[in-house]
């Protein structure tokens, strides 16, 4: 039953980090919690998309929202998330390219 379970939780980041601009919120959100505003502007995406990417990662349970008065923050739900991207991009990028682009066009990635 572990590996089902196992199984669900990586699926749920897998699916978070197969849309690029839910990778890129993920990213610049593990630098430091931002505003809605602040991560449209950063990341130039419209307001509309950042709220349905936004909304995406609350529900796999990747980021929160802090409520500051009439303002609302978003940060990583836990700081374990920012240490898990780091390594993921540190085996990612040890990858040999050539094996990414031949993964690409057989359909793969």
């Amino acid at each position: 039953m572990e590996t089902v379970r196992h199984s669900s939780v990586l699926g749920r980041f897998g699916h978070a980090l197969s849309d690029p601009k839910r990778a890129r919120i993920l990213l610049t959100l593990r630098d430091a919690p931002a505003y809605p505003s602040e991560l449209a502007e950063t990341l130039g995406i419209s307001r509309q998309s950042l709220s349905n990417n936004l909304a995406c990662l609350r529900g796999c349970g990747l980021v929160v929202a802090v409520p500051e008065g009439r303002r609302t923050r978003y940060e990583l739900a836990d700081p374990k998330i920012g240490h898990a991207l780091a390594d993921l991009l540190e085996v990612v990028l040890a990858v040999d390219p050539q094996y990414c682009a031949a993964a690409a066009t057989d359909g793969c990635c």
